[in-house]
């Protein structure tokens, strides 16, 4: 028998799919060869395939970083409910006895899905340097770009896990990543001869709509005609979690109609889970939300996203609207852009980079600490040490590790060398500057994209592929399209809501009578 034959035959009998998807096979032979893989497939195209299919063939155990516990949970029970039971989800959420019971059984799981930061955590990584894991995954890989330098510095240190579980072979998933971001996570991830399979990723039954207005109530009066006229599943993205909250609360007044809820990041993470469940169980139509809200999202009916702000860059916006139309039928994404709004993008920039500014405070405090004979106070959230040297919580993640990484802190000591310091300080300086340009670049590109007088699909893509596909359904609005011409399959309006937190839970953990990741 064939390896051809056999990944046939798994696919039916563990998956119950027929055929693989472009560039499903590929990737998965290479894997089981042992190579290091870089893989970019489009959004909804199943690459989550690559690794669980393996994982059920290799010896040993598949670990899995994946960014967002809900997205762990979600894959976790639909591959149980596949009768793919020797798989768990390590989480901060576990009680203390459940994750003592993972962690002392961990090599009787096939496949371990946990994130940067718990994996690092000195109670939990002892553990996996006793498994025998026969590959590496991390799903999502381009959060080691975008989100690694600074809000998730925990994807930077992912190489010293790797080593320290006896360097397995790494496959790195991801559906938007230009030939800069991939260059960026193989030199962080350590392997520069990743064998890449890069497939398109351009959605060809998406249209891309990008309208002009005036301010925020011209975009709240189209976006409720947009909601009046399309009964379809809706997600609506913000940049700000109040104005998120505010719009929600609005549209619901105004269209009782229709079943909206808010989601960001700041909300506690059971209701975020509610509030997740219920859209992907249809008990929702319109989610209101930040981006904190999609990633692993896999509703196949989604036929609206709405972009209430943009994105500071390209590759956040493919990954949005990419949450669209899974099953292949026609679908839009509508961004409403005031010129106003390029200023919020650039506080959220400087939210994330710290100034040359908070640098010098930073090392003027510290050598006040060093001069109190002090330690960085482990005691203290994240948040108090961040206002302690005047910082956002990003700010301090982004000097903390290059602290770290240049020797001045080591397990929350501070190490004082004249000569060290000085540069480590121009080091990190270097590097303020140079995110900053790399972010303020992106966010160019956004803005030259939402402005763009020629097809908006051939220029979204042209930095991440030399080409594109004939659209199936429509392509832009320079392109001739328009809204009056898009006629979806309308849901059908169910008035049943579910408000108190016992319905909620009810519906969420299948109780009683009520079946059913700033």
């Amino acid at each position: 028998m064939t390896q051809d034959d056999l990944l046939q035959i798994k696919l039916r009998s563990l998956f119950n799919f027929n055929t693989f998807r472009p560039g499903q096979k590929e990737i998965i032979q290479d894997v089981l060869k042992g190579q290091d893989v870089f893989g970019i497939l489009p959004t909804g195209t199943g690459k989550s395939l690559c690794y669980q299919l393996p994982a059920r063939i290799l010896d040993g155990s598949t670990i899995v970083i994946s960014p967002l516990i809900s997205l762990m949970i979600d894959q976790v029970n639909q591959l149980r409910a596949n009768q793919f039971k020797d798989v768990v989800a390590l989480t901060s959420f576990m009680e203390y006895r459940e994750r003592q019971h993972v962690l002392k059984n961990l090599a009787s799981y096939k496949l371990i899905y946990v994130s940067p930061e718990l994996i690092q955590s000195p109670e939990i990584l002892p553990y996996f340097k006793k498994l025998k894991v026969s590959l590496f995954v991390i799903d999502e890989a381009h959060c080691i770009s975008q989100w690694g330098h600074e809000f998730r510095p925990d994807y930077l240190r992912l190489t010293h896990v790797i080593q320290s579980i006896n360097n397995p072979p790494i496959l790195a998933l991801s559906a938007t990543a230009t030939e800069e971001v991939q260059h960026d996570i193989m030199t962080i991830l350590n392997r520069p001869n990743m064998v890449k399979h890069i497939y398109p990723m351009d959605r060809e039954n998406i249209a891309f709509c990008v309208y002009e207005v005036a301010d925020d109530r011209s975009k709240l009066k189209a976006i409720k005609k947009l909601l009046s006229d399309y009964h379809t599943p809706t997600i609506i993205y913000f940049s700000s979690r109040r104005t998120t909250e505010e719009v929600s609360n609005i549209l619901s007044q105004k269209l009782p109609e229709r079943r909206i809820a808010f989601y960001h990041g700041g909300m506690d993470h059971i209701d975020r889970i509610t509030i997740q469940q219920q859209f992907m169980n249809n008990q929702l139509d319109i989610i209101c939300c930040t981006n904190a809200f999609g990633m692993g999202i896999d509703k196949d009916n989604i036929r609206l996203v709405i972009h209430y702000h943009f994105p500071t860059q390209l590759e956040s916006y493919i990954q949005e609207v990419g949450r669209a139309g899974r099953d292949g039928s026609a679908s839009v994404s509508v961004l409403f852009y005031a010129r106003q709004d390029e200023s919020l993008s650039k506080r959220l920039i400087l939210n994330e980079i710290p100034t040359e500014e908070d640098l010098y405070f930073v090392f003027q405090k510290l050598f006040e600490l060093v001069q109190n004979h002090d330690r960085i106070p482990t005691t203290q959230n994240e948040a108090d040490i961040a206002n302690t040297f005047q910082l956002s919580e990003t700010q301090w993640r982004f000097i903390h590790f290059q602290l770290e990484k240049n020797g001045i802190i080591i397990d929350n000591q501070i190490i004082y060398d004249k000569e060290s310091w000085k540069q480590a300080y121009e080091n990190i300086k270097l590097l303020q500057k140079r995110r900053l340009t790399l972010k303020y670049s992106k966010l160019i590109d956004m803005i030259d994209w939402m402005n763009e007088k020629e097809c908006l699909r051939k220029h979204l893509y042209k930095g991440f592929q030399s080409s594109f596909q004939k659209p199936s359904f429509q392509c832009c609005n320079n392109c001739q399209f328009s809204l009056s011409n898009w006629l979806p399959i309308q849901s059908k309006v169910n008035q049943e809501l579910f408000t108190s937190w016992d319905h909620k839970l009810r519906s969420l953990l299948f109780i009683g009578e009520d079946h059913e990741t700033k």
